[in-house]
């Protein structure tokens, strides 16, 4: 058992942890999400019962404790976007607009509907496949890709 549970995580940690640094947009809070995950897994494997992929039925409980510490925090995932740092090389006008850029586009996401929201942030920030995506999310590899296309739209349509 202790084997079997080693194995499951050498082969779809790295995938949870992705998955939830595109949801927290936090490395370090997302690794400690990650252990929160397969601790929980370990717990209820029991009531896994092989409807899905073990990866996919390790997603839904990562959003789940995603979802919890949200809670927990009592804030809204978009507000902890992280803030990237403007290149050193660029002038201060520069590095304003690019801030200023930046918070349009957060605000355009932060616009969408939860499903354009997510996917959105899991094919940008997590770098999943659109086959990924539809398989955590349990719609198609093509729902995935039309929902991000479609997602794309509003945003441009916002900025």
């Amino acid at each position: 058992m202790a084997e079997d549970i080693e194995k499951i995580y050498k082969n779809y940690a790295k995938s949870v942890y992705r998955y939830l640094v595109s949801l927290t947009h936090d490395e370090d809070l997302a690794e400690e999400l990650t252990e929160e995950t397969f601790y929980r897994a370990v717990y209820s494997i029991h009531t896994y019962n092989g409807s899905c992929k073990i990866s996919v039925w390790l997603c839904q409980i990562a959003k789940h404790v995603w979802y919890q510490e949200l809670g927990k925090r009592k804030r809204h995932p978009n507000q902890e976007l992280q803030e990237e740092i403007p290149s050193p090389n660029m002038s201060p006008e520069e590095a304003t607009l690019f801030q200023s850029n930046k918070m349009d586009l957060y605000r355009a996401i932060h616009q969408l509907s939860e499903p354009m929201r997510e996917i959105v942030h899991m094919r940008i920030s997590g770098e999943f496949s659109f086959a990924e995506i539809g398989e955590i999310l349990g719609k198609s590899e093509n729902w995935a890709r039309v929902t991000f296309y479609r997602a794309k739209q509003k945003i441009m349509e916002v900025l």
